[in-house]
């Protein structure tokens, strides 16, 4: 029978455990939360962390966030209570109203593209972090598709462009309407795309 055993703080020269990446993951899903880091530092922070074998590589994650991993200094009833914060394809808390307007922001793409998410997105600022962030996704849909489109045809005598060009008209229809029905209840959308252009800092 293996032994459970609870260690005081993640030490630099030692193997990690899934407890101490685990720790580390929960500090960078609320530094992402709290806007500390941008969905790509967020990702690529999240996969060292997996990787990571000894705990010195940990430590460069979480020095510039200003808090310590949970194994650290939080114990296991930190870790434990950090478990409900998400990450960017966790689904976040959102009143009935958020929910509608992220509709709306989905939505309006069949009739001011762009305008509509883009507003949004500015107007919800940090009180409505599930707004926010299906405001973004709609307005980066939106710019890939217009970018992707432009291009597509810039450069249709190529078979793959073409693929993308009927890849952004069908998905220009049917997507946002399929965005707008999970918004609607309260799912956090995420558009297949191959690019973000808009950051959210």
């Amino acid at each position: 029978m293996r032994r459970k055993e609870t260690r005081p703080g993640i030490q630099p020269h030692l193997r990690l455990t899934h407890a101490d990446r685990d720790a580390v993951a929960e500090v960078l899903r609320e530094a992402y939360s709290q806007g500390q880091l941008d969905e790509d530092e967020f990702e690529e922070r999240l996969d060292t962390a997996m990787r990571a074998k000894l705990g010195a590589e940990l430590e460069p994650l979480t020095a510039d966030l200003g808090v310590a991993p949970m194994g650290a200094s939080g114990g296991p009833e930190a870790a434990a209570a950090a478990k409900d914060k998400p990450g960017p394809k966790e689904p976040l808390e959102s009143t009935s109203t958020e929910r509608v307007l992220a509709g709306v922001g989905h939505a309006g793409n069949y009739f001011f593209p762009v305008l509509v998410p883009l507003l949004i997105f500015l107007v919800s600022d940090r009180t409505s972090p599930y707004l926010r962030r299906q405001a973004l996704e709609s307005l980066n849909f939106q710019l890939f598709c217009i970018i992707g489109g432009i291009v597509s045809v810039l450069l249709a005598w190529l078979v793959l462009p073409i693929a993308v060009l009927l890849y952004v008209l069908v998905g220009w229809m049917v997507l946002p309407a399929a965005a707008t029905i999970a918004s609607l209840l309260g799912h956090n959308w995420r558009y297949p795309m191959l690019f973000r252009v808009v950051k959210d800092d």
